[in-house]
Order: C-alpha cells, then sequence, then structure tokens
C-alpha cells in the first residue's frame, strides 16, 4: 500500500462511516479503522478528565438535559420514535434558565436587525437582561482593514466594515453570561467566538440565499444545487 493510500485510510472521516452498530452509539459496537473512538483512545482519556471539571461538567449536563427535554413521549414505547416539540430559540431561553443566567447578550447582523428586535423581546418576556450589539458599531470604514472601493459592496461609498471583534469586546465590558449569534457573516462569525469571554451559541446562521437555512443547500445538492458538488 502506497503511503498516499494509507493516509487515506488512517484519516479521521466519520463521514465516511457505514457501520450500522457505531461503536460511538452502541457499547457492544464496532467501527472502521479510522475510527476515532478506537483509534484516539489517549485522546479521549484527556478529554475525560476535562469533563471532570465542575464548570464544564454542569455545562454539559445542563446541555443534555435540554437535548432530552427537545422531545416529547420519552419512555413511553419502545423503539422509542422522536417527536420534537421545541424549536431552537425556546431552547435558548430554557437552557439560559438552567444554567442560572441572568444577563445575555446578542451580536447580530445588522440585515437581521428585526430578527435580533424580536429575540430580545422574547428573552426579556423570559426575565432576562439583555445587551445587543450590531455588526456595523463603531462605523469603522473599510479600508482601515484594506478594502479597496472596488471591493465593497456599495462601490464609490463609505461603506462600514463588520466588527465582530468590537461586539465581543463590547459584550465582554457589559459582563454577559451567555452569548446568542444572529446571522453574522462567515468568518466575522469566527472573529465573534475567538474574543467573546462569555459562552456562546448560535440562533441564526447566515444565508442570503435560502432564507437563513443554509442546509437547503445541502438538501437539493443532488438537484438544484447540484453544481456545488461538481
Amino acid at each position: 500500500m502506497n503511503a498516499d493510500k494509507r493516509e487515506a485510510d488512517d484519516k479521521i472521516q466519520c463521514t465516511e462511516c457505514f457501520v450500522k452498530s457505531k461503536v460511538c452509539r452502541d457499547e457492544n459496537g464496532t467501527g472502521p479503522k479510522f475510527c476515532p473512538t478506537i483509534k484516539k483512545t489517549e485522546t479521549l482519556a484527556r478529554m475525560r478528565s476535562v469533563y471532570e471539571e465542575s464548570d464544564v461538567k454542569h455545562f454539559a449536563r445542563m446541555a443534555s438535559l435540554q437535548e432530552a427535554e427537545c422531545y416529547t413521549g420519552r419512555g413511553e414505547a419502545k423503539p422509542y420514535v422522536l417527536h420534537p416539540v421545541k424549536p431552537r430559540v425556546l431552547e435558548v431561553c430554557q437552557f439560559a434558565e438552567k444554567m442560572g443566567y441572568k444577563r445575555l447578550g446578542v451580536a447580530y447582523c445588522s440585515g437581521l436587525a428585526r430578527e435580533a428586535g424580536l429575540l430580545v423581546e422574547i428573552l426579556e418576556r423570559y426575565g432576562f437582561e439583555v445587551v445587543s450589539v450590531v455588526c456595523k458599531v463603531g462605523g469603522v470604514p473599510k479600508e482601515t482593514i484594506g478594502i479597496k472601493d472596488d471591493e465593497k459592496i456599495n462601490i464609490g461609498e463609505f461603506e462600514s466594515m463588520c466588527n465582530p471583534v468590537g461586539q465581543a469586546m463590547i459584550l465582554n465590558g457589559e459582563r454577559t453570561e451567555f452569548n446568542i449569534l444572529v446571522g453574522l457573516c462567515v468568518g466575522h462569525d469566527s472573529l465573534f467566538l475567538k474574543y467573546a469571554e462569555a459562552p456562546c451559541t448560535v440562533l441564526v446562521v447566515k444565508d442570503r440565499v435560502t432564507g437563513h437555512n443554509p442546509a437547503a443547500a445541502l438538501y437539493t445538492a443532488n438537484s438544484y444545487y447540484q453544481r456545488l458538488l461538481k
């Protein structure tokens, strides 16, 4: 076997696992030779020590409880047929309640100002104190990061840059306990997550074409969006 073939066979790639009874889900299951559950025992041993940290363990436990509570009729019949009952916005509210958070941050794109406003209203009705910061905060011109005039959306006009670092730093200063992202651009969301000090979750992922449902392009990758695979 050549080196390239061996490397391909050893690369962790869970999407290529077609084992029916998977070791990551069934205590008596199996996996292919690239299976990380089988192959990465040292890494997973270190992982267990992280989950023993009290704050991580509590956060993970609350997340797992929230996951289970999103389904109704559990335990009534075997095999259980999934019956989800909670949209993600409700999950966010309930998880924040479980964690005992009082002060939440909302970092949102200006293109989703209406959605962000509705979210803040919902969060406040649940009793949270909310701080919201728009992506254009600071009014920083795009030239600051080296954008040329012909690289702007509106060529020939002043255009402020999206400022996720500013959003994160402002929410840090406001001492938010949990931050919710609403429609930040690809890459801008990455910077926000890098510089935010509080734990974060994503409520809305921006997709300008599919009405902020990026999975739609995946669902139709073999039909209307087959160009993605070509």
